[in-house]
């Protein structure tokens, strides 16, 4: 029989998490409420609305674009910044990027996750925004999104 070691926890997990000292209850805290003002810009901006998503994938609006493309030009950025200047975390640590590696999974996978995306009229970023304003019908949303990452999590080394 053969015995497990505890991972150590500077080393790189599979995820790609160089984390090496976990965040405690004020980090957490400090999350949560990012999380919650970064809700309400959603819900604010109209980018959890699913009339929204619905123009942005029938090509009548230009507002979702817009907003992708603006996230995608921060993003951008800020990748650049943290590289250049070799910015740190909060928790003064390196920010280190992984190399990716194309697998043709993927195009099936953003194929899924559009179709879902477009049929539901929400992705997982705003889901709990959409609750949170009163749409209680997401519910069937993420209960869906979380079988299927437990799904994909079951199958994933077959998929490889």
């Amino acid at each position: 029989m053969e015995t497990k070691l505890a991972p150590d926890p500077a080393v790189v997990d599979e995820t790609g998490n160089d984390m090496k000292r976990p965040e405690g209850l004020a980090g957490n805290l400090k999350y949560g409420i990012l999380g919650i003002l970064f809700g309400i810009v959603f819900v604010k901006a109209e980018i959890v609305s699913w009339f929204r998503i619905q123009e942005m994938f029938r090509l009548q609006s230009f507002h979702m674009y817009g907003v992708i493309g603006s996230a995608i030009a921060v993003a951008m950025l800020s990748v650049w910044l943290i590289k250049r200047f070799k910015i740190k975390t909060i928790a003064g640590e390196e920010v280190v990027f992984h190399p990716k590696t194309f697998r043709p999974g993927q195009v099936y996978g953003g194929l899924l996750f559009g179709l879902g995306w477009a049929l539901t009229g929400a992705c997982p970023g705003p889901l709990f925004a959409q609750i949170g304003t009163g749409y209680g019908v997401v519910i069937v949303t993420l209960l869906s999104a979380i079988a299927g990452t437990w799904v994909y999590g079951f199958f994933r080394d077959k998929l490889s």
